[in-house]
């Protein structure tokens, strides 16, 4: 077996008894790696914590295949007891085989299989359906006394597309930290989208056209749900909004130029936030106003998407 931890090749799925004694080092104990423990799950990455219950090790390496079956190793220092593996794929299960070395001899392997949480921002459960009476006041946060009751109303639609949903809603008591966003798409899979606590309205991209969707909004303070409204909606049939084949048409006619004397101008587009899931974009409009913009592009599936946004908005978080 090849001994450079970095070129490994991934265990075939259960590793190779890789245990060998000639390999022990010199000092009397051979040391033992104690079972590894998971500490944390997100949707993109996970902690792991071992014990070296016995002797020491120069090393350790950690391999693992990624979502795409590539082996993947990590060499972590000798004194480590934790290490954090990041770039995971969300509702994905890794196996993971940590190896100490003594040298470039590996002396023991331990290995544990973990799946990542799925894309739900704030650990917050997507409700099975009906979402549950999630409104405990209890939740609410102790450290103000006691703190202004905080109060959603109603979610109503403002504008369907065949692939978007614009949701309007209010705050008429209180205020929140922020929002959550949360219903399945058409594969049934949970999604959540986190909104700022100063925003009244969000824009839903990436949705399949005649399905029936239910989206619920919940009101946070802290990382403690207060409130929740929900609502039902059919997405329109498939029409109009085609993406331009791939360089759009030229749809700039002189006649349309607003009747003010400056034609409009859009600053850059400027990414201010990333995600595994999602991306938040900024701009400005620096000479004249625009009726209303159209966010563009084409999802993992290569299938157009077409984002409706308010005149008045400059950045869109895109899910």
């Amino acid at each position: 077996a090849a001994e450079e931890p970095e070129e490994l090749p991934l265990p075939s799925e259960e590793p190779q008894h890789e245990k060998p004694q000639t390999e022990a080092p010199t000092s009397g104990a051979t040391p033992a790696l104690k079972d590894m423990r998971v500490s944390s799950v997100t949707p993109s990455s996970v902690q792991l914590h071992w014990s070296v219950p016995e002797g020491s090790f120069d090393s350790f390496t950690l391999q693992f295949r990624d979502a795409q079956g590539q082996p993947q190793a990590l060499p972590i220092d000798g004194g480590s007891r934790s290490v954090t593996v990041p770039g995971l794929s969300p509702s994905q299960r890794y196996r993971f085989h940590l190896y100490g070395l003594r040298g470039r001899k590996k002396v023991i392997h331990v290995s544990t299989e973990v799946v990542t949480a799925a894309e739900e921002p704030e650990e917050l459960p997507l409700p099975s359906e009906e979402p549950q009476h999630e409104k405990p006041q209890t939740e609410a946060p102790t450290s103000e006394a006691p703190p202004a009751r905080a109060v959603l109303g109603e979610l109503r639609v403002s504008s369907v597309t065949p692939s978007s949903v614009q949701l309007h809603w209010s705050v008429p008591e209180g205020s929140f930290d922020s929002f959550t966003l949360q219903f399945r798409d058409a594969q049934g899979q949970p999604q959540a989208l986190p909104i700022d606590g100063g925003s009244r309205s969000v824009t839903v991209p990436g949705l399949s056209p005649s399905q029936r969707y239910r989206f619920h909004l919940y009101g946070l303070r802290g990382r403690k749900k207060i409130d929740r409204v929900s609502i039902d909606i059919i997405t329109e049939e498939p029409e109009e909004l085609a993406l331009p084949s791939e360089e759009p048409q030229h749809e700039k006619p002189q006649t349309e130029v607003p009747t003010s004397e400056a034609t409009p101008a859009l600053e850059e587009l400027r990414v201010s936030s990333v995600t595994p899931s999602s991306v938040q974009l900024h701009w400005s409009v620096p000479e004249g106003s625009f009726d209303s913009f159209m966010l563009q592009f084409r999802d993992a599936q290569g299938q157009p998407q077409a984002l409706p946004i308010d005149g008045g908005s400059r950045s869109v978080t895109v899910p």
